[in-house]
């Protein structure tokens, strides 16, 4: 029987890993901020695309959401304080996910896609993940960021499959979007059971 993909490309956080951002929100409402006002500085585009796309290192984009938290508090101190909970928040895998993932693996090659920063070897390590795919196509290493058409090229080359044949699973609408564009299988992640559907008829078959 056919196998329904010839690969699965995954993206990262959001999926994979998530964030406990609670240290985080105490501090922002402690200096009057509303929750999530560090996360918007830092995921703004003119702040995200440089790191994303290996421009400038991970200090130096915390060194600009810094800059830009103590134009907006008057207070350099409260900023760092702000800037070190964004960059320390502690990091947990999804471990259903990574064992759903590990079962594809059987039958495909699994690649890890992902906007990330010249930081992640070292975050896969610290993670117990370098070995844990087939491939990794990073956006600061290959010089394009989802949901740009060449990132995708990329993994389904480096997964040896036709975009046709990529199972492709992100938790950004947009993203699915321009998979799905290429003519990929977007799936777009909300919880595991997503993931789960989309993976069963290659895992039940």
């Amino acid at each position: 029987m056919e196998l329904p993909y010839d690969a699965v490309l995954c993206d990262f956080d959001g999926v994979i890993r998530r964030y406990d951002a609670g240290k985080l929100t105490v501090l922002e409402r402690s200096c009057g901020l509303a929750e999530g006002t560090t996360m918007k500085i830092a995921m703004a585009p003119e702040r995200l695309a440089p790191v994303s796309l290996g421009q400038i290192t991970v200090g130096q984009w915390m060194d600009a959401i810094d800059v830009e938290l103590e134009q907006l508090l008057g207070s350099a101190e409260q900023a760092t304080a702000l800037a070190r909970a964004f960059g320390e928040a502690r990091a947990r895998l999804d471990e259903e996910v990574l064992d759903l993932l590990r079962r594809a693996q059987a039958r495909v090659p699994v690649v890890l896609v992902t906007n990330a920063t010249l930081q992640l070897e070292e975050d896969l390590q610290t993670l117990g993940l370098t070995y844990a795919f087939d491939e990794v196509v990073s956006s600061a290493r290959v010089g394009a960021a989802k949901p740009e058409q060449r990132i995708y090229e990329i993994a389904a080359e480096r997964a040896g499959a036709t975009a046709a044949r990529c199972l492709f699973v992100d938790d950004r609408q947009e993203n699915v979007e321009a998979a799905r564009g290429l003519g990929m299988t977007g799936v777009f992640y909300r919880e595991v059971a997503d993931l789960r559907e989309a993976l069963a008829p290659l895992l039940d078959g």
